[in-house]
């Protein structure tokens, strides 16, 4: 068994599904503990255990949102950026939603703009399994 503390104010979306990857791709079961913030790419890794190993302590902080990004180039190239932008957003509340229960409609509502919940809101949402005070809760 594998715990992961996690407070993340998310990063690169790449790097956050090389994480989410491998917790799912290894056979050893991985209980994930949320803690402060746990944002943007963070919550994709902290989403990425079944529901039943995904823990929180009382005053931890979930955000959910489209991804961002920035580019230049020629206009042919910013247009493939752009579609490759939109593809992740896509990709991402549609994983968002399988993990959750949630339908991607309301997935995609939702991150369209900083989706912003507390331990007990992400709880209600299928973010968390359960919110915790100690580790013997775990």
């Amino acid at each position: 068994e594998i715990k992961i503390y996690i407070n993340s104010q998310g990063g690169h979306v790449e790097s956050g599904d090389t994480i989410y990857d491998m917790i799912r791709f290894i056979k050893a079961p991985v209980k994930i503990i949320g803690t402060g913030w746990v944002a943007s790419a963070g919550a994709l890794i902290f989403v990425a255990p079944p529901l039943e190993n995904r823990f929180c302590l009382p005053n931890t902080r979930f955000l959910i949102h489209q991804p961002l990004g920035g580019m230049s180039g020629s206009a042919t190239d910013l247009a493939i950026e752009a579609q490759e932008i939109v593809k992740m957003k896509r990709r991402l509340n549609e994983t968002i939603a399988r993990q959750t229960g949630q339908k991607v409609e309301k997935v995609e509502k939702d991150t369209d703009r900083n989706f912003w919940m507390s331990a007990e809101e992400a709880e209600d949402y299928g973010i968390i399994g359960k919110i915790i005070e100690s580790e013997e809760d775990i």
